[in-house]
């Protein structure tokens, strides 16, 4: 009867907090997508060289990645919520250096606001861990969706906000980083309705959980870890490219807004059913299934570049990442125990974010130099996912004929 009362008790809990997750999701997320779209247009408008055009998303990107372990920390000792107080600063001061940085056409100072932006980045990352916390087994599945799913209005107000403000002022851009400390500093309120409680220290005599090597040694920590940074790597690598694409075919930046839009809402209008499908289906099949999807994105975005073929193109991106991204994200929740939180999650996003750096980095070079057209660097980009596919899709078969007890 105690276990019966216990379970609603704290899924009770944990539907409040989801439900303040979405909305930030919504609120703050709104800055990634629409900073997406236009920071590789912002930076070209500042490089001298065109293949440094994406280096500001790459630096986001790096600043995720070096904030996730030390921010992963910081929450296990003080919470997610001064956690994520730390992650709306960093939003609000990035987006002040790289307004600044446009009144002084400094690609430099742009740059290093987008550093910054990272530590927001890294920050957005753990909503989905945080849904978590405080769910049981049966609803954490669906929790981490529900909290992905948040990005739906991320994915309207981003992108299209940033089509309304980039002309907005006289200087080009600068509308769009007003509109991003704007967001953070009005949904930065949110944060105070969260109730996950902040880990205890542990007794000299609780369990230390084991070591970063012992949990990647784990085969389904191992094969998560390479699904999930091969979903996030691959969607950063043509997206970040995509705009740099359209417009290199003689279509407007209007028009890349409403194709990132499409892409954002593609990406998240799937977690509303996402959880129910991993419930339902098994984890390893819904990843397999994103992996698939992701493929079939590179063909039909090899097939043509009328805007047709990028609308589609970059949703069914979109539905891939859903599905391989929350889907690995769902198994890694599953494989750790409660004091090993801070050190796998941590360990996790860095090495996701290393990916999505690497990535990044690349997009620009993809696109801008690796052809005589824009055209050339599209099919390159997409080319460029096949290895990576292969290789998480393997750790995926890998895993599934593994013996059931290992």
């Amino acid at each position: 009867m105690t276990h019966a009362i216990s379970l609603p008790d704290q899924d009770a809990r944990a539907r409040r907090n989801v439900v303040v997750l979405v909305i930030a999701q919504a609120i703050l997320g709104s800055q990634m997508p629409m900073i997406f779209t236009f920071g590789g247009l912002a930076g070209q408008s500042l490089a001298t060289n065109r293949c440094f055009a994406t280096l500001p998303i790459s630096m986001i990107v790096i600043g995720s990645m070096l904030t996730a372990a030390p921010l992963s920390a910081f929450m296990q000792k003080y919470g997610r919520r001064a956690g994520f107080f730390v992650g709306a600063g960093g939003g609000v001061l990035g987006a002040s250096i790289a307004a600044y940085a446009l009144v002084q056409s400094s690609f430099a100072l742009f740059m290093l606001g987008s550093l910054f932006t990272g530590v927001y980045m890294s920050a957005q990352g753990f909503y989905r861990f945080a849904a978590a916390d405080t769910a049981s087994d049966a609803f954490r599945p669906k929790a981490i969706s529900y909290v992905m799913a948040g990005g739906l209005l991320s994915a309207v107000i981003g992108p299209q906000l940033g089509v309304a403000t980039v002309n907005a002022l006289a200087v080009p851009f600068l509308g769009i980083y007003f509109a991003v400390i704007v967001f953070n500093v009005l949904g930065v309120a949110l944060f105070g309705f969260l109730d996950i409680p902040i880990p205890k220290a542990p007794a000299a005599d609780a369990p230390k959980g084991r070591s970063r090597m012992e949990l990647l040694r784990e085969p389904r920590i191992r094969v998560a870890v390479i699904c999930a940074t091969v979903s996030y790597a691959l969607m950063n690598l043509v997206m970040t490219s995509t705009p740099l694409a359209v417009v290199g075919c003689g279509y407007s930046k209007g028009d890349a807004g409403h194709i990132v839009t499409a892409h954002v809402l593609a990406m998240y209008v799937p977690s509303f059913f996402t959880g129910f499908l991993i419930a339902k289906f098994g984890v390893e099949k819904i990843i397999g299934t994103g992996l698939v999807i992701l493929a079939g994105a590179g063909v039909v975005a090899m097939s043509g570049v009328d805007l047709m073929n990028f609308f589609a193109a970059l949703m069914l991106l979109g539905v891939g990442w859903n599905f391989g991204f929350i889907g690995a994200t769902s198994m890694l929740a599953g494989a750790h125990r409660p004091e090993e939180r801070g050190r796998m999650q941590g360990m996790n996003d860095l090495i996701v974010f290393g990916g999505v750096t690497v990535a990044s980095l690349a997009s620009g070079g993809l696109i801008d130099c690796s052809g005589g057209t824009a055209i050339q660097g599209w099919q390159a980009v997409n080319m460029a996912m096949v290895p990576f596919l292969v290789l998480a899709g393997t750790a995926l078969i890998w895993l599934v004929m593994q013996p059931r007890d290992a």
